[in-house]
């Protein structure tokens, strides 16, 4: 199937589905994949079923993976995951008749995240969704029945404790906004509703070892663009802007909430506890949709907000002009303090506005350094992938798809993380092209 330069950008080019799940064994590979790489990194995105979507974020989900063994690539292979719209495409899928989110109607297609022994594949609408280490879907996970509600498609798993931390949103009160726990067992253990004053689009948050920061943003549930179909949000700008901080230990219920100006985050990179302050790094839009939700207009830049809660104080704080996104740090830092951070950046070259890279932070030394992987080589969200046994925070390899617009195809890139600008430490040759997609993770054997 070709999709015709009218279509809009999310159904042309690299961000154009792809229409066969493929098995492929044993890859070719150049350079040397490191022996320490022992899993499989995978990577959700939408890929509408019938070729066509209302928006980018409302196509179905569909994984690419990538198995690592001992030195060799053994596999690749991509699924839809098959949710209800799998069987039945045309459903809607924003139903305004039941705008319960506790359903099963899930496009399940933006991020892919391992824990308590399960894979399970989120959007920030519905129930997550379970599938096997082949890909294959075993079907909805609603924590036996516990989670009444959405699931955010960032939860973040404390490198501390182990549980997962996360929360859901909807558009009926008092659901707003529901903060959500999970044991490092993989038991829901805590739903707690958070009030606040509008059903705003909170696609992500953050965390410290001490605390929880809600991000209570101007993009706010649009009934009127709801009713075409279409991404049922638009910026604005009265509803204000604000950080919500809440104490972490169970049984809190408190939220301080601290004016910030109006902006919207899709990405937070990490924050953290400093000094009785609270440390956040963002990718920070001026606004978003603020014409409409079929464009992406905005960039984002790189910023910090410094919380301090005595005071009732945020200062904001620009730290790079370039446009950035898909901001991911180590793991094992997550809501710690840390030192480095990873994005795609942009080039800034007007005649190739696609054209990217993938940008190092020292947040010591303030510097940064990228990789530049040529002209027509377009990189998505890469994830950190730790030495085994290494201390050094930077020590282990950044791992994702990159798009070659010369062959129309895609490979599986790993740099070293230590070493910004170096050429890849091996390139997993790919059978068919990966398109332009969210969210992945690395998840060990």
């Amino acid at each position: 199937m070709t999709v015709t330069d009218g279509a809009p950008f999310h159904l042309r080019g690299n961000y154009a589905p792809v229409f066969n799940e493929v098995s492929s064994d044993a890859l070719e590979v150049r350079g040397s994949i490191p022996v320490e790489l022992d899993g499989r990194y995978l990577r959700n995105g939408a890929n509408p079923i019938t070729g066509e979507s209302a928006h980018w974020f409302l196509g179905d989900g569909m994984v690419h993976g990538v198995r690592l063994r001992e030195g060799r690539a053994d596999w690749y292979r991509n699924r839809w995951v098959r949710t209800p719209f799998y069987d039945n495409p045309t459903k809607p899928v924003i139903d305004l008749d039941n705008l319960d989110f506790s359903s099963e109607n899930s496009k399940a297609n933006t991020h892919v995240v391992h824990h308590a022994g399960r894979i399970l594949c989120l959007e920030e609408g519905h129930v997550p969704w379970e599938i096997s280490e082949e890909l294959e879907t075993i079907g909805p996970h609603s924590f036996a029945g516990r989670l009444d509600g959405s699931f955010t498609a960032h939860p973040k798993i404390c490198p501390l404790t182990g549980e997962m931390l996360a929360f859901g949103y909807g558009f009926l009160p008092p659901a707003y906004l529901t903060f959500l726990r999970v044991s490092a067992e993989g038991e829901l253990v805590q739903q707690q509703n958070i009030e606040i004053p509008a059903p705003v689009m909170m696609h992500d948050f953050n965390i410290t070892a001490s605390r929880v920061v809600f991000m209570d943003l101007p993009v706010v549930f649009d009934f009127e663009i709801a009713v075409t179909g279409g991404m049922p949000f638009s910026f604005q700008r009265d509803n204000g802007a604000r950080l919500g901080v809440m104490e972490r230990e169970a049984g809190a219920t408190d939220v301080q909430w601290l004016d910030i100006d109006p902006c919207y985050v899709f990405h937070p990179v990490n924050s953290y506890d400093v000094d009785g302050r609270v440390i956040i790094d963002v990718a920070r839009y001026p606004n978003m949709w603020e014409a409409g939700s079929t464009e992406f207009d905005a960039k984002a830049n790189l910023w910090r907000w410094e919380i301090d809660t005595v005071a009732g104080l945020v200062t904001e704080t620009q730290l790079d002009d370039r446009p950035i996104e898909f901001g991911r740090i180590a793991d094992d830092r997550v809501g710690l303090k840390y030192r480095f951070g990873y994005a795609v950046g942009s080039k800034g070259d007007s005649s190739d506005p696609e054209a990217g890279t993938i940008v190092k932070y020292d947040f010591d030394t303030g510097n940064s350094l990228a990789w530049d992987f040529g002209k027509g080589q377009d990189p998505g969200e890469f994830v950190f992938v730790n030495r085994p046994g290494s201390t050094d925070e930077d020590d282990g390899w950044l791992m994702g798809y990159v798009y070659d617009r010369s062959r129309d195809g895609s490979a599986l890139l790993i740099l070293d993380a230590a070493d910004p600008g170096s050429e890849p430490v091996a390139e997993v040759v790919l059978p068919q092209r990966v398109p332009f997609g969210f969210h992945g993770s690395w998840i060990s054997a």
